[in-house]
């Protein structure tokens, strides 16, 4: 299968027919049973962008056991903020030592909030910290993201397991790329606050996306890793420049709901674009 670029498609077509999906389904009435749920409980920016990294990190395995632990690690934290202002290193551990989701441990968690801690001490907020690390020329989030994934960890040891993925690993950081899109992103589904460039998101690349993205033709390699995730994120820059992650939470419900499978869409979008 070829790429698809913006010289082989009716790009207005193309656009037009991802807009459809964007309006039919990029609602809150579907996200349930998304992790994004948890942020709609915090209006504080300085709550939100913590459950956010909560939420994120954990958003691997049965999604049943994702929002069980998200909602166990959230209810140890009225305010996340006010929580990891006022408790020590020490407290912080104590507080999920019993903690455990698959490969994470409660020490995990801890390391990774006592890190959050230390870098919005130092910044004011992890928003601010990561803002540290844009440069005007970066074409793309993921060194800014590096530096960010480097001040959170602190020079912390943490096990092999995946928690803190770091863009010059290789890895597709699906869930950091995910953590930006609701940071960043503001509509129906995400919420939003900080202030970085939607037009330089990453597309939070997993198997689900991996498989729709190939079968659209954005992309023809076969690990779903970071240079595929830019690939694929590169064709819908063509298609919205401004906004290449537009269509993911739309595009992810392919698949997920019932009334709409990956290939009666596909059908259709190939007969609405030729």
């Amino acid at each position: 299968m070829k790429i698809l670029t913006i010289e082989k498609i009716n790009i207005n077509r193309f656009k037009r027919t991802l807009d459809n999906l964007y309006d039919r389904y990029n609602h809150r009435e579907y996200v349930n049973p998304d992790p994004l749920i948890f942020l709609y409980n915090y209006d504080d920016i300085r709550d939100r962008e913590i459950a956010a990294l909560v939420a994120s990190s954990l958003a691997y395995g049965r999604v049943a056991q994702i929002l069980k632990s998200v909602d166990l690690i959230l209810s140890r934290m009225d305010s996340p903020s006010e929580f990891l202002k006022n408790e020590s290193d020490r407290s912080v551990l104590k507080a999920f030592k019993d903690f455990k989701h698959r490969f994470t441990t409660g020490e995990d968690i801890s390391r990774m909030l006592t890190g959050a801690k230390r870098a919005i001490n130092r910044h004011g907020s992890l928003e601010k910290c990561f803002q540290k690390g844009i440069r005007p020329d970066d074409e793309n989030l993921m060194q800014a993201l590096m530096r960010f994934v480097v001040e959170i960890r602190n020079g912390e040891k943490f096990k092999d397991n995946g928690l803190m993925p770091c863009p010059s690993d290789g890895s597709a950081c699906k869930r950091w790329n995910l953590f930006l899109r609701w940071m960043v992103r503001k509509d129906n589904v995400d919420p939003g606050g900080w202030d970085l460039p939607a037009s330089k998101l990453i597309i939070p690349l997993d198997t689900h996306m991996h498989r729709i993205s190939i079968a659209m033709g954005f992309t023809n390699r076969k690990q779903a890793d970071l240079k595929t995730a830019i690939e694929i994120t590169n064709v819908f820059r063509e298609i919205n420049a401004d906004d290449p992650v537009r269509y993911d939470f739309a595009l992810t419900r392919l698949g997920i709901r019932n009334d709409i499978s990956i290939e009666s869409f596909i059908h259709r979008l190939k007969k609405e674009v030729a």
